[in-house]
């Protein structure tokens, strides 16, 4: 099964708004499958989706967030309102 965006299209947007220099959010599929799972689980608990759901599985929700830059991931450091 292929998937829509594949982990690297997705890795490539997550990592858009980095400086250059600056070290990359995300630098392999396993840290992006966390971020996704960290977010679904998010969504489980009774979080607000930021894209129309249309009866999708949270885990699909949670990769168009990410994919549409809804979502932000974050080092530990940082604290924006929507973190993953």
């Amino acid at each position: 099964m292929m998937l829509r965006p594949s982990y690297n299209d997705l890795i490539k947007v997550v990592n858009s708004g980095v400086e250059p220099g600056d070290e990359p959010l995300i630098q392999s599929r396993y840290s992006i499958v966390i971020a996704t799972a960290k977010r679904a689980r998010q969504l489980i608990a009774g979080a607000e989706p930021m894209v129309v759901e249309n009866g999708r599985k949270p885990l699909s929700i949670a990769i168009d967030e990410l994919y549409q830059s809804r979502v932000k991931i974050v080092n530990e450091d940082d604290s924006p309102e929507e973190e993953l």
